[in-house]
């Protein structure tokens, strides 16, 4: 009898670690469901190294969006982003948007850098100031080279 309890607790607690690891890998994924908060605003970048489904998208450090979705763009060879954003956040027409790195071992996301114009994107637009990530190894050849250029 005893362990017959043994077991279903055992059990019950591998069930419940399972249902937990579904839910973190749903959200780092970006399976989650969207928001009817949120609108989307479309980017093409030359490479998106690093940066993935799921990435956050962020504005002054704060997370504001979300990456959900990346395709190859065949007729231009660059990377076409789509991301949600939180509606309250409205980003200026003018913005620049690039990939950031947060750290030497950290990740990469969708930083967008404001612009100054008084009219904003509307829901659907394009962002088209972008900055593609730099591959730390490119920068670790260049400096070791001592070239400056490719």
């Amino acid at each position: 009898m005893a362990e017959n309890k043994t077991e279903i607790v055992v059990g019950t607690a591998v069930l419940a670690m399972a249902g937990a690891f579904l839910v973190y890998a749903a959200g780092l994924t970006g399976i989650t469901a969207s928001t009817p908060d949120s609108y989307e605003l479309t980017a093409s970048f030359r490479s998106v190294e690093g940066v993935g489904v799921g990435s956050e998208v962020r504005m002054a450090g704060v997370k504001v969006g979300t990456v959900t979705g990346l395709e190859l763009n065949p007729a231009t060879f660059r990377a076409d982003t789509v991301f949600s954003m939180d509606n309250a956040i409205e980003v200026p027409d003018d913005s620049a948007i690039a990939i950031a790195s947060e750290g030497l071992l950290g990740g990469s996301f969708v930083e967008i850098i404001p612009g100054g114009s008084p009219f904003n994107l509307d829901p659907g637009g394009e962002i088209t100031d972008t900055q593609s990530s730099v591959s730390l190894i490119t920068l670790l050849l260049r400096f070791v080279s001592g070239s400056g250029a490719e």
